[in-house]
């Protein structure tokens, strides 16, 4: 049993690492998309206002919410394996 928790604790840790790095790669590639948009021209007003704008619609969309899925994932795919192995 202890050994399960270690597991589960360890893999969580990984996970969060893992989710970390996802999403700041995320927000830097989007920041970037912004950036190389606004200096293409035709976009009136400050850079600045502008990508923090942009990046605030970014933490509200979609992208941002399907990076959970780096927990929900590897968590179905470790139980659904240990459920078949060990009960099938």
């Amino acid at each position: 049993m202890i050994g399960i928790l270690r597991a589960a604790i360890l893999g969580f840790i990984i996970l969060s690492v893992a989710y970390v790095l996802i999403s700041i790669y995320s927000r830097s590639v989007r920041r970037e998309k912004l950036e190389k948009k606004f200096d293409a021209g035709g976009i009136e007003g400050d850079r600045e206002s502008y990508i923090r704008g942009g990046m605030q619609t970014y933490e509200k969309g979609l992208r941002r919410r399907l990076l959970w899925l780096v927990y929900i994932i590897p968590a179905v795919v470790v139980t659904a394996t240990v459920y078949f192995v060990n009960y099938q």
